[in-house]
């Protein structure tokens, strides 16, 4: 039976524990570039004792940014920033992991608190909006081409391109992003792509793009490592992507060198009735992880130390991804451990503030 602080080895690298920083957008960069507030948000997490943190969604290309703000590793020039974030997370005993993205339909839009819908070019937006078909998000939302074969091309490259400067930045963990309605969701859902081509239609074509994503990504990233897929695993929505979809995907990239599925779910259809529970998308991480035999990853409303245990230790899940919690308490690792009496290392200069006992963390090689 595994515990919430026991370690976690994939492949070479092994994780202090099951505790995982979800990506949460923090549409703080100008540019694409990581700077002071990323450092800050994303190396709290790390002295609060997490194993992973992963930065927010990271896109790969201008035009796949949610928003003007939102982190890019689309330039070399990206790289240097990212390394000291990299850097200062080894350093307290943590992994650094990055989420690769393209917002697909959902590009070009408003950060949460400056409205909702499309920028205009004038306020930093942008028009060469791209999806697997021509079918907008909502109103309000872009309209967006549908990708040409080579259009299709110079995504799977990019991603390729950013998984090497990922490495380059001294990142561990790379998780590509295929849920929540961006592209490469889109182009999985029956919902959202309609091509007739060889990237449409069967779920063998509908997968296509995140299979070749997967493929380029793995051929730069080193064997060593792991890599991550974050999925929707259900669309709540009638006629599209379901649970028997997502163990059937899950099947077919671990030969390609996924590790380990991170079990969303929805973000792909507006009208989508969505039951918010806690706990709610773990049962989706338990039937992949059974049926597909791969690692899996629950996240959604996991708050309390006890909950996040019981995921665990019940098998439902290898680890839990907690977003909304650890920014509300930085420290909640360092704090769950001692609630459940469970031994976590803690930052050398916290050491006056640790229970009996505690020691002090290492830095990662």
């Amino acid at each position: 039976m595994a515990h919430l602080f026991d370690p976690l080895t994939i492949r070479s690298l092994t994780l202090p524990n099951r505790v995982m920083v979800s990506p949460m957008c923090e549409y703080s960069s100008v540019d694409g570039f990581a700077n002071d507030w990323h450092l800050v948000h994303l190396g709290s997490r790390a002295a609060g004792g997490a194993g992973l943190v992963l930065t927010e969604a990271t896109a790969v290309v201008p035009e796949g940014r949610i928003s003007p703000q939102d982190l890019g590793i689309w330039r070399d020039d990206h790289v240097e920033r990212l390394a000291a974030i990299a850097r200062f997370i080894h350093g307290q005993g943590s992994v650094a992991g990055m989420q690769l993205a393209h917002a697909g339909r959902k590009a070009s839009t408003y950060r949460p608190w400056d409205g909702a819908g499309m920028v205009p070019e004038s306020e930093g937006g942008w028009t060469n909006v791209v999806a697997p078909s021509a079918l907008r998000f909502a109103d309000g939302f872009p309209l967006p081409q549908a990708l040409t074969l080579a259009g299709i091309r110079e995504v799977v490259d990019a991603f390729a391109r950013a998984a090497r400067r990922a490495l380059d930045a001294g990142f561990q963990v790379i998780e590509i992003h295929a849920a929540h309605g961006y592209l490469i969701n889109e182009f999985l859902s029956p919902l959202t792509n309609k091509r007739e081509d060889a990237y449409g239609g069967t779920f063998d074509n509908r997968t296509r793009l995140l299979r070749e994503v997967v493929t380029a990504a793995r051929s730069v990233w080193p064997e060593r490592l792991p890599l991550f897929v974050r999925i929707s695993a259900i669309e709540w929505v009638e006629g599209g992507w379901n649970i028997e979809d997502s163990v059937a995907l899950a099947r077919a990239l671990r030969p390609l060198g996924v590790d380990f599925i991170d079990c969303s779910s929805g973000g792909n259809v507006a009208v989508a009735a969505i039951p918010v529970a806690p706990g709610f998308q773990t049962p989706f991480a338990a039937q992949i992880r059974r049926d597909a035999d791969i690692l899996t990853g629950a996240v959604g409303l996991i708050t309390s130390p006890a909950q996040a245990e019981q995921i665990i230790s019940t098998g439902h899940a290898d680890a839990v991804l907690l977003a909304r919690e650890l920014l509300r308490d930085p420290y909640w690792p360092l704090h769950a451990a001692r609630q459940l009496g469970q031994a976590v290392t803690w930052p050398t200069q916290y050491l006056r503030a640790a229970p009996h006992g505690a020691q002090p963390r290492q830095p990662r090689s």
